[in-house]
């Protein structure tokens, strides 16, 4: 009858076996000159002088351009084409911006970058909400300007902003130009 010391269970067979092999594959590592040509070259490499990388070169710092063209017409926007003579060329000849005008909040914008948004009443005035390109929302009635061509609100219904501009004729006059802005409706 055997004693529970010698009793041999599958898992110490397998744990022999595991620390057998362990200790054959460190052995079988360990101490080998089969390396010798990998140190040699790593000596060698070592040995070779070593390179410099250059300096970065100097970059010059940005300078911001402003722009000053904001009361002109927008490039994307087509031109006005006006017949020589015409009889609207005769209705506008006393046209011309506003001398005395102190410029409001929503002139510093373009027509094109503002949408209506939707419109207030109170008891007789209407209001219209107009949100510029940097995303405020302001208020305006009729009699209010703006957009970058002295572009003064003529009417406000629930839909739209009826405006009219002040823009240049391309022959050293000035011609008033209807425009208009739509309520922005979200899609669903």
């Amino acid at each position: 009858m055997k004693t529970p010391n010698q009793v041999t269970t599958p898992k110490r067979i397998l744990t022999k076996i595991a620390l057998l092999t362990i200790l054959t594959l460190v052995g079988g590592c360990s101490g080998s000159s089969d390396f010798a040509d990998i140190r040699s070259f790593m000596e060698d490499v070592k040995q070779k002088p070593r390179g410099s990388i250059a300096p970065l070169p100097e970059f010059e710092p940005y300078q911001p351009f402003t722009y000053g063209a904001s009361n002109r017409r927008s490039p994307f926007e087509p031109p006005v084409v006006i017949p020589v003579k015409s009889e609207e060329q005769r209705r506008n000849i006393g046209v011309k911006p506003p001398q005395d005008h102190v410029k409001q909040y929503l002139e510093r914008f373009n027509l094109a970058a503002s949408e209506m948004v939707g419109t207030m009443q109170q008891e007789e005035s209407t209001w219209a909400l107009i949100q510029d390109n940097t995303g405020g929302v302001h208020r305006v009635q009729v009699g209010d300007y703006m957009g970058a061509s002295w572009g003064k609100i003529e009417s406000i219904n629930d839909s739209r902003i009826d405006i009219t501009e002040i823009v240049s004729d391309g022959a050293k006059g000035w011609l008033r130009r209807p425009r208009s802005l739509e309520l922005r409706v979200k899609p669903e």
